[in-house]
């Protein structure tokens, strides 16, 4: 009788840990991050190019430097971005820069090395995690898993709201949304994940990015994208990439 009521306790703790795992969305997360580079992003130099810009991102564990090379026939610019914060070069000299720009410099590069690197980043300290629930999209089961931002270490936009699908078996991202201020309102896109390819054990993607064509909430997306009712806009694309 003991025995029989033990492995029924066992079989209950072990069913419970599954639904525990199945639906926490930071463990989640961790599994899509391990399955696309895991501790190979820690201490790591990527480069890569994206629409005419070269970026270069190194890693020594709490350590980043972002850096985003601009070259035009007259100069080159470039600019870097760490711990220390900002700085701008020009031809290979300091230049001063407003603070106002430092902030929308930082922002637009931080957001280029953030979408590069999916998922690395949805483990930064700022970074709020909720599970949404799971769905189907092309055939494929997805976890929903919502993200939004701190406004201490969230930027200048951390008021902005993501959403990944993230593939229930090898846990990378098929597709993500997210809100942003236009304007005087609220938009919102949609892209779906393509092309992966791995450099050095680590996986990125490219985008097709999507938006709607008329006034939509973040909550119809997936279900926009299904009826073929979303505009492509562009293709988010990565080229030239290094891993070392």
């Amino acid at each position: 009788m003991m025995k029989k009521l033990f492995l029924l306790i066992s079989v209950a703790l072990l069913v419970m840990s599954c639904n525990s795992d199945t639906t926490n969305p930071q463990k989640i997360i961790d599994k899509a991050i391990s399955a696309s580079g895991g501790d190979k992003y820690l201490n790591s130099k990527i480069e890569f190019d994206f629409r005419d810009r070269h970026y270069v991102t190194t890693r020594n564990g709490g350590l980043f430097t972002h850096e985003r090379i601009t070259k035009d026939s007259t100069q080159t610019t470039h600019d870097f971005l760490s711990n220390d914060g900002f700085r701008r070069e020009v031809n290979g000299l300091a230049v001063d820069v407003a603070d106002s720009m430092k902030t929308k410099y930082t922002a637009s590069v931080n957001s280029v090395i953030y979408f590069a690197l999916l998922p690395y980043g949805l483990n930064d300290a700022s970074v709020r995690k909720k599970y949404l629930g799971e769905t189907q999209i092309d055939g494929k089961e997805q976890f929903i898993i919502e993200v939004t931002f701190g406004e201490e270490g969230g930027g200048e936009d951390f008021e902005d709201v993501f959403v990944y699908w993230i593939n229930k078996k090898d846990f990378t991202i098929d597709y993500l949304a997210y809100s942003f201020e236009e304007g005087k309102g609220i938009d919102y896109r949609f892209r779906k994940a393509y092309n992966p390819r791995r450099v050095n054990g680590i996986l990125f993607l490219d985008y097709i990015n999507y938006a709607p064509t008329t006034a939509a909430q973040m909550t119809r997306l997936e279900e926009l994208y299904k009826k073929g009712e979303l505009k492509e806009l562009s293709k988010i694309e990565t080229v030239n990439i290094s891993v070392q």
